[in-house]
């Protein structure tokens, strides 16, 4: 009988510990996931701003922008590939602006 204790025992505090650690990980992931959300939007953002600068007349047809906005291009593709993965965390309506934004650039 006191071997089934012992198990119990250990067995619960094996649970404890396993509970709390796998809380620890849910809140580093949620923590990652709001920070890659920011990130991709910033650069996002960013590159709302580099298209409006290149439309500009002094700047229309700059090669270093036009690499820029080429560069700006990959990271954000990168980056919606590893936000695919934390997307429950998106904020949707900021990034609705951002697209909004870039559609007025666009006309």
């Amino acid at each position: 009988m006191t071997t089934l204790y012992s198990v119990l025992i250990i067995s619960l505090l094996l649970n404890t510990m396993m509970a709390w650690y796998i809380a620890r990980l849910l809140k580093k992931f949620l923590f990652v996931s709001q920070n890659i959300t920011d990130l991709y939007l910033i650069i996002k953002s960013f590159k709302v701003f580099v298209q409006s600068m290149y439309s500009m007349e002094s700047y229309h047809g700059e090669p270093m922008i036009q690499e820029l906005i080429f560069k700006l291009k990959e990271v954000l593709n990168e980056m919606e590939y590893f936000r695919e993965i934390f997307e429950h965390t998106i904020d949707e309506e900021l990034e609705e602006e951002l697209d909004a934004a870039q559609e007025i650039e666009k006309e």
